[in-house]
């Protein structure tokens, strides 16, 4: 595992908006903090989710990509990067792969963190075929494809991208964690990160208690003292 000496640009691949926020915006947190930079890749615009329906798929897009450039700020992420998947479609396909690739290539972080490529019989909420596509994809863009001079070789000759490899995964909405992040102390941007996603979490009654009990009950799973928070991984050493 990387120490924190080590670990100096995050990479955050996710297929939504709102997802990064929901699985790890504590974490991200903690680690602008520490003065790492953290980028976000999204796959999607979410323009099939929300529950407003006076707006068009354009509008929702639209609208969600401002949704979360707010919420990123209230996490320390100024360097968003949108590759304008349509939501609900996307497919573990070469050229998701290639783009995922560009970005690592362009970004060249010590850490990727994506969405478990695995479906959760626990909870299905993780499993949307969005997330397992932009996790797989991920994994494969991380190992062999951004490390390999050979695949995409199109990115090195037009773009000047140079191989990369990524030292570790940290995959989200895992029902195998065997990583967790002590967040107490970055819960409440978490909280505001999460609102900031009106579109998504205006309706929900209790979402700072929903939210609180996800990650005491992490916490409590990987030991740590009661009345503190963690968000869990599933992390995978790829070097």
């Amino acid at each position: 595992m990387l120490d924190e000496a080590e670990l100096n640009r995050v990479l955050v691949v996710m297929a939504h908006p709102d997802d990064i926020d929901f699985g790890g915006a504590g974490t991200i947190a903690k680690l602008t903090d520490a003065g790492k930079e953290v980028v976000y890749c999204l796959v999607t615009d979410g323009d099939a989710g929300g529950f407003d329906r006076d707006l068009d798929n354009g509008g929702m897009a639209a609208l969600r990509r401002a949704e979360q450039t707010t919420a990123a700020k209230c996490v320390g992420v100024t360097d968003l990067r949108f590759l304008g998947y349509r939501d609900g479609t996307v497919e573990q396909t070469l050229g998701l792969r290639r783009d995922i690739t560009r970005v690592i290539r362009q970004v060249r972080p010590d850490l990727v963190i994506t969405s478990t490529p695995e479906r959760n019989y626990v909870r299905l909420g993780p499993s949307h075929p969005d997330h397992r596509a932009v996790g797989g994809a991920t994994l494969d863009a991380v190992y062999p494809d951004a490390r390999n001079p050979y695949a995409f070789s199109e990115l090195l000759t037009d773009e000047g991208l140079e191989a990369w490899t990524v030292r570790e995964v940290w995959l989200s909405g895992t029902m195998t964690p065997d990583h967790f992040v002590d967040v107490t102390a970055t819960v409440d941007r978490k909280i505001a990160a999460l609102r900031a996603h009106e579109s998504q979490t205006a309706h929900m009654a209790d979402l700072e208690g929903m939210v609180k009990g996800w990650l005491a009950a992490n916490a409590s799973e990987a030991g740590l003292p009661e009345g503190t928070y963690a968000e869990a991984f599933h992390l995978v050493v790829t070097a």
